[in-house]
């Protein structure tokens, strides 16, 4: 028999003074059986901190060629394209072509997908967004999780808290931008 998913509820206080957006967000999120905490939590952080209109996770790892959350346009195409982990080379090439803007969140050592990116095989590679949480935190984060949580997240000055409890969490991402991005 296979296992199912695990749902996780959220209520998220997002203060992201770099981007002047401030949400309270209610969010569901399913854990794949074969998904890692890290790489879940890696996954929530991604779409709190990308928050806009329109942005949803993706069907899930199932289906292989959809992204773990984008934010779709009009014509069914992606505006925003975000994977998590890391992403090889061939793939990050094929969803270049695909998306809009594409962004890499991922709580391993970014040096194999900055290679990539950095190689001029990736398809406008140098616009390809990198953010790299250190796996510490991720792992503290991860330790945190219940099947329901409320944090509460600031980003100011490139640096993320996450307030959990009592607790309070922080980091300052590795964050490879986007060439010519004005988004951050």
């Amino acid at each position: 028999m296979a296992l199912s998913a695990t749902m996780f509820r959220f209520e998220i206080d997002l203060s992201d003074v770099d981007r002047g957006v401030y949400e309270t967000l209610e969010l569901r999120a399913a854990q794949h059986p074969s998904e890692s905490d890290a790489y879940f939590v890696t996954r929530v952080l991604a779409l709190v901190l990308e928050h806009r209109e329109g942005i949803a996770f993706g069907r899930g790892i199932s289906v292989p060629d959809d992204p773990a959350i984008c934010v779709s346009d009009l014509t069914g195409g992606y505006e925003l394209w975000i994977e998590i982990g890391q992403p090889s080379g061939d793939r990050l090439h094929k969803i270049t072509k695909q998306a809009a803007r594409v962004c890499v969140y991922t709580h391993k050592n970014p040096e194999p997908i900055l290679a990539d990116l950095d190689s001029g095989a990736v398809f406008r590679g140098d616009e390809v967004m990198l953010v790299a949480f250190a796996p510490e935190f991720i792992d503290q984060l991860a330790g945190c999780l219940g099947r329901k949580n409320a944090w509460g997240i600031l980003r100011s000055e490139g640096m993320v808290y996450v307030t959990v409890g009592a607790e309070t969490l922080q980091t300052t991402p590795r964050v490879r931008p986007a060439s010519g991005s004005a988004e951050r």
